[in-house]
């Protein structure tokens, strides 16, 4: 069995908790080398504390004995008193200061201190909790990271779904949802697996299984963009329905609708079917370990296979047919053609006028020059 460590420590945004007082914890996805991402909640103040245990542990790397050997990450002390502005602006400065740790000598970015520090708790599993007291309050963390505290105009509040049918997990990274259960949503993946929370619970469930509150249409999901994005597949799948299409490993595609339950609308030559996002790999983009494992999943399940579904919502979910992309997808490519065949006519005209070469008048006679030409040009043929 090999070493345990660390591959990754992503910080996710931070909980604004009320149990049993008025407090704030940072939220961790932290990444091991067997491929598992978990979870975790530490106060500021546990930080800082692992922190100065860890530079006492390395003081040449500290700092300590010589200030220019210093390659441990730097980290503010805690204030008297954390408010949600401070906990926030504090974020891009951990972030940067965890991604440094992952970065440092193995003897120090896998030394047990660090390793145990990072390793899920009982209460990252089950947080305390008190039913009549208010329910946490999540606060994401921008995408982009370069963003500074001034540049943030407010916290992301988490998305509130509804399970429209029961799900019963089938593995310890997934979360089972009952009917009707309302679940926060932390992560939206492309590969149709979201990561949710209720209550004391997180875990992956399929997209399939959730509704917006508000609506019965998805208003993230794109339009249909009929010009297609190159993808490979890297892992084959045989249609177990008709409006889905069978591919082969190593297969070039089109993508031509991106949906968030995790089965795109691909395109192999003038025929279109929903396939496995999770199978597929945008071209030129590298083959990481992490897609690797993602494709060892099974592919998330169909709305349109969930039996007995409850949805609050009076009308259907608006759906496009197969018939209407693969008439749609037609009309485009005859017109890419047109238009092409177009450009290259015109290229053509224009290349044959610029290669056609001006005809040479006839050298006049010397009768001609005598009668019509100047005094001048006479005088030269005399």
């Amino acid at each position: 069995m090999g070493d345990v460590y660390i591959r990754h420590i992503e910080l996710l945004g931070f909980e604004k908790r009320f149990y049993p007082s008025q407090h704030y914890v940072y939220m961790f996805l932290v990444k091991w080398q067997d491929l598992t991402e978990k979870v975790v909640y530490r106060k500021f103040t546990e930080i800082y504390e692992f922190h100065k245990a860890l530079k006492e542990m390395f003081p040449i790397e500290a700092g300590d004995i010589n200030i220019e050997n210093r390659i441990i990450p730097h980290l503010p002390a805690p204030r008297w008193f954390d408010s949600q502005r401070s906990t926030q602006s504090r974020q891009s400065t951990l972030s940067e200061y965890c991604s440094a740790l992952i970065n440092l000598p193995r003897k120090i970015s896998r030394c047990a201190h660090l390793l145990n520090f990072f390793t899920v708790r009982k209460d990252d599993l089950n947080p305390p909790t008190v039913s009549q007291f208010k329910k946490p309050e999540t606060f994401l963390m921008p995408k982009n990271s370069k963003k500074g505290a001034a540049d943030i105009t407010g916290p992301i509040i988490l998305q509130t779904y509804r399970a429209i049918s029961d799900y019963e997990k089938n593995s310890t990274t997934e979360m089972g949802v009952k009917t009707g259960d309302a679940v926060d949503v932390v992560e939206k993946s492309e590969s149709g697996w979201w990561f949710c929370q209720l209550k004391n619970k997180r875990g992956w469930v399929p997209a399939a299984y959730l509704e917006p509150m508000d609506g019965p249409d998805e208003s993230e999901d794109q339009e249909p963009n009929y010009a297609g994005e190159v993808y490979v597949v890297r892992k084959g799948y045989t249609a177990a329905q008709e409006d889905e299409i069978t591919l082969k490993e190593g297969e070039t595609i089109e993508v031509i609708h991106k949906l968030l339950d995790g089965w795109w609308v691909v395109r192999k030559d003038e025929n279109t079917g929903y396939y496995p996002s999770m199978y597929l790999q945008k071209s030129g983009e590298e083959n990481t370990p992490e897609k690797i494992q993602l494709r060892n999943k099974e592919a998330p399940p169909r709305r349109s296979t969930i039996r007995n579904f409850k949805s609050i919502h009076n009308q259907n979910r608006k759906q496009i047919s197969q018939e209407t992309y693969r008439r749609n997808s037609v009309i485009y490519m005859q017109s890419k053609r047109k238009l092409k065949n177009i450009l290259n006519k015109g290229s053509t005209i224009v290349e044959e006028e610029r290669q056609a070469q001006p005809a040479i008048p006839p050298r006049p006679s010397k009768d001609l020059i005598l009668t019509r030409c100047s005094e001048s040009t006479k005088s030269k043929i005399r």
